[in-house]
């Protein structure tokens, strides 16, 4: 028993080997014809023709090719939706790693300063009972005005961008209330002569 796995040990383990061989034909040997296939004998092909002919569909398949081309529009629908919110989402889970970072590693001194800054809001929020423009008014107003104790030079650069903002805004509402005003309110026999007419 010992030499017959011996022996089938040993050419098992030369299987493993890989190995290149390369045959260089002599310079003496005549050139040699080539042999195709359907002249070996144990290679007959038999002749025929064959003819791919397709399957009926069955009625499962019907109903499967029918759902897809029913589905289709709300697919390709969803898969645009994905394309065009995979950025923003990507962004928005950045900018909460981001955010997340910095709360870990923040600088002295930020979460006290976060804590008045946010009761600021409450007391806001406290003084705001009763009016909805209150409400809307107060809370932002004390974080904002806590805000800027604590960040004057963001205070101010915030305090010139939304005041230019604000007025450019004051400025359009004002022309489009006159001209509303223009075209409802006044009449052609209501304007008054100007004092060089008669």
């Amino acid at each position: 028993m010992f030499k017959v796995i011996q022996r089938s040990v040993g050419p098992a383990s030369l299987s493993l080997l890989t190995f290149k061989v390369y045959a260089v034909p002599k310079k003496d040997s005549p050139p040699k014809n080539s042999v195709k296939v359907d002249e070996l004998s144990l290679y007959s092909v038999p002749k025929g023709q064959s003819k791919y002919v397709e399957e009926s569909r069955s009625p499962l398949e019907e109903s499967i090719s029918q759902l897809r081309h029913y589905c289709e529009p709300y697919t390709s629908w969803c898969q645009e939706t994905y394309s065009q919110t995979k950025p923003k989402m990507q962004s928005l889970v950045q900018w909460g790693l981001d955010a997340t970072d910095y709360l870990q590693n923040a600088p002295p001194g930020f979460f006290p300063r976060l804590g008045v800054i946010g009761f600021a809001g409450l007391i806001g929020l406290f003084l705001a009972r009763g009016s909805k423009i209150k409400k809307l008014v107060y809370p932002p107003g004390f974080m904002g005005l806590a805000a800027s104790l604590y960040y004057p030079q963001q205070a101010v650069v915030f305090a010139q961008v939304s005041g230019e903002r604000l007025y450019d805004w004051g400025l359009r509402g004002y022309i489009v209330i006159e001209d509303l005003w223009k075209q409802n309110f006044q009449k052609p026999g209501n304007v008054k002569n100007s004092p060089g007419t008669k």
